[in-house]
């Protein structure tokens, strides 16, 4: 018999030791001069049953359901932040990014934590004390950024738009030549909201008042088209539980060779350890050499690669045409029931979270609540300026194809029902 084992029956083997351990009545060692006090077991809990998740189709504005594939992949076994084999998944990851960003930027990465981290690093790495930055504004994500950009000491012209409608050209440029702002920020796809916000043509507007452009993307990048070098982006930062079907916990990045010169040209430090980009940059080798930083989240790393390559073997335009496609098709059956859009304005219209108005009468959180019983869909009720106004219904990832959309009309017919609209 060989005395060869695999990984997989030593690690075996190491958790039946550990178990066969974990009644050992053996004192523990306390460092010289501690005298340990006894254990109190007020808050423990029953560790002998096995987690149970209930299934849910995660229909509201994220997370979205994540793929098998990418649940499976957070499963393997894991690896040291800097081992070689986890380094080329990184490496993969990165060209992941390039692919759905659209770009050949070398300076693509994983902010470890979920969109608002990438939200945070935006603003820490771009803005110094006292420089200003316009905010456009129509919804919660932008209220945020005002929020985040204030407390890093800049100057922030909140450019408030009406909830349900895009910012148009004439009223962007107006801001940019009145403020000579360092930052302009616009989110692609405000779930709060629903509202598309057109992106062509603001690269070429930023560069000429010398202004980076920054975009949210959380809940638009993979569902609507986006080309960050063809249309002049300097930084963009997603999530990954909406349209990459992935689970929360890491932040798709970028930055332009504009924004990277701002970056290395700060007068101070960012004001942040944490996601200062001159050393996370160094961990996902943007200057070849790698070195340490922080302990990156290894699991999420896996389920992101699995997420990149679905989209590869997808195709950007499949994936985003199939996005579109359902948008069309849960719309053309909400009209036959009455329902009408927050965003009259088709064109500015989000494909990828669909906000619709509560006809009068109607209570919101019922309907929410007959589908999360009846037929475990969640749908979500509005927020910010859409609250207490709408339903929201992601169609993300995953979630983004025809039997769901059957699924979420025939809930929304049954709550309406329920309460003699239909």
């Amino acid at each position: 018999m060989s005395r060869s084992r695999t990984a997989t029956q030593v690690l075996r083997d190491l958790a039946r030791g550990v178990r066969s351990l974990s009644g050992s009545s053996a004192a523990s060692k306390a460092c010289p001069g501690e005298t340990l006090p006894p254990i109190s077991n007020a808050h423990k809990f029953d560790g002998t049953k096995a987690l149970d998740i209930p299934n849910r189709f995660l229909m509201g504005p994220g997370p979205a359901n994540a793929y098998p594939r990418i649940l499976a992949a957070q499963a393997m076994p894991l690896l040291g932040h800097l081992h070689p084999p986890l380094l080329k998944i990184m490496d993969e990851c990165q060209e992941g990014l390039r692919y759905l960003f659209q770009t050949d930027s070398k300076y693509t990465l994983l902010v470890s934590g979920t969109g608002h981290a990438g939200m945070e690093a935006a603003i820490a790495n771009l803005l110094e004390p006292g420089e200003t930055i316009v905010v456009g504004n129509k919804g919660v994500w932008g209220t945020r950024v005002c929020d985040l950009s204030e407390r890093y000491g800049a100057k922030v012209v909140d450019m408030k738009g009406e909830g349900g409608k895009a910012f148009d050209l004439a009223t962007i440029e107006a801001n940019l030549k009145e403020h000579k702002p360092a930052v302009l920020f616009l989110c692609q796809g405000e779930s709060s909201t629903g509202v598309h916000q057109s992106l062509a043509g603001l690269g070429d507007l930023c560069k000429k008042y010398d202004t980076l452009l920054l975009v949210d993307t959380v809940c638009s990048l993979g569902g609507v088209p986006l080309y960050a070098d063809d249309w002049g982006v300097d930084c963009i930062y997603s999530g990954s539980q909406k349209c990459l079907s992935a689970p929360p916990g890491a932040s798709p990045f970028f930055f332009s060779e504009r924004a990277l010169q701002k970056l290395m040209s700060r007068k101070t430090k960012p004001a942040t350890f944490n996601l200062d980009m001159t050393m996370i940059g160094d961990y996902w080798g943007w200057w070849d050499k790698r070195s340490y930083h922080h302990t990156g989240v290894v699991s999420t790393f896996y389920a992101m690669r699995e997420a990149f390559a679905i989209v590869n073997n997808e195709g950007l335009e499949a994936m985003w045409k199939r996005h579109q496609d359902m948008h069309e098709m849960l719309w053309e059956g909400l009209t036959k029931f009455g329902l009408k859009p927050y965003v009259e304005d088709d064109a500015a219209r989000l494909a990828t979270v669909n906000t619709i108005r509560a006809p009068d009468g109607v209570d919101i959180a019922k309907v929410i609540g007959n589908a999360m019983e009846k037929y475990s869909v969640e749908i979500s009720a509005g927020l910010g300026p859409s609250a207490g106004k709408v339903w929201r219904i992601g169609l993300m990832g995953m979630n983004a194809r025809p039997q769901n959309v059957r699924l979420v009309l025939n809930a929304f017919e049954d709550g309406l029902k329920q309460q003699k609209f239909l």
